[in-house]
């Protein structure tokens, strides 16, 4: 079906039903994970960027190679380390056969870019991906070169090594729509995960949406209507965060140093929008805000000493900001 030629509504539920058959080809090979699946879709058909964070063996990168192939799009792979250089993620140019420089493009000129491990590299090469993420360009040698839509960076870290690791800039941090956090599987969900990743098994994911289509959704979603009231509210639950405020919530002066910026309400509202579209609704409401809440606000709250002292987690801080 050419989507282009069918009207909003129908529309609407052909995103749906491309929603059901990317979950059941990514959970050919993904044993449960169900919430962080969702998100990472949502992410995708709302034009942000993700931040994968789990302990070793949650299946992190082949959750995203996996998704890679059943988006049917141009996928990259970068593995963090501290030697690495912002050349070996934009390019560099090279001395050619006829004594010209030319610029070979590195691996950021892709659709679906996965930083492994992104907390690994330092601050300086971690940098060279700001401007990709932000405006889909990329700057070498005084040019500028834009990058093929869709583009898509799905970035993981280990939260528990210290040494050898940097942590992001918060400018960085700031570009991620989402920050997701993965946790260990169930018992039973183990016992499956064991059980078909210990014998003979092949498994093919097939491609479920193209690239054009993907931009076709994401151009919906960027149509869809919002209540002004819904409106508020995301702008509310943001900027409540912002500790000396007039609207500041009174965790915000007790346990936050800094609140979340104006990023954040604009990802809870698009977020919003996906999450509502994805779930059969035309218009998001208060609690499809509500849904997206804690991956877009978890990294964008600066908790002080005195949280910390008292094991007050960001997520804590989203749970009461989300009561009232």
């Amino acid at each position: 079906m050419n989507v282009e030629t069918i009207d909003d509504k129908e529309a609407v539920r052909q995103l749906q039903h491309v929603h059901g058959q990317l979950k059941k080809e990514i959970q050919k090979v993904i044993v449960g994970q169900d919430r962080v699946i969702n998100e990472v879709i949502t992410a995708l058909f709302s034009k942000g960027h993700c931040l994968l964070i789990g302990v070793p063996g949650l299946a992190k990168t082949l959750l995203v190679t996996t998704i890679a192939k059943a988006l049917g799009l141009k996928y990259n792979r970068i593995q963090f380390t501290p030697d690495l250089m912002p050349s070996d993620i934009v390019g560099s140019e090279i001395l050619d056969g006829t004594r010209t420089f030319k610029f070979i493009q590195g691996p950021v000129f892709c659709n679906f870019l996965l930083a492994d491990e992104i907390n690994r590299t330092p601050p300086k090469t971690q940098s060279a991906l700001l401007e990709a993420m932000q405006e889909k360009t990329v700057t070498a040698s005084g040019k500028q070169f834009i990058l093929e839509e869709p583009f898509f960076v799905l970035a993981t870290q280990n939260p528990i090594e210290q040494e050898g690791t940097y942590p992001l800039p918060e400018a960085q941090l700031d570009r991620f729509m989402f920050n997701i956090l993965l946790d260990y599987p169930s018992f039973d969900e183990e016992i499956t995960i064991v059980d078909q990743t210990t014998s003979l098994r092949d498994v093919s994911v097939n491609e479920i949406v193209s690239a054009k289509d993907i931009i076709f959704y994401q151009n919906l979603i960027y149509k869809v209507p919002v209540n002004p009231s819904v409106l508020k509210y995301a702008v509310q639950l943001g900027s409540c965060t912002r500790p000396g405020q007039h609207n500041s919530h009174p965790l915000a002066s007790k346990y936050i140093t800094w609140g979340s910026g104006p990023r954040a309400s604009q990802y809870l509202i698009i977020g919003a929008k996906t999450h509502a579209l994805l779930n059969g609704k035309f218009s998001p409401d208060i609690e499809d805000v509500n849904a997206v809440a804690h991956p877009v606000l978890r990294h964008r709250i600066i908790r002080n000493y005195q949280a910390e002292a008292e094991g007050i987690t960001n997520d804590m801080i989203v749970d009461e900001l989300l009561k009232q």
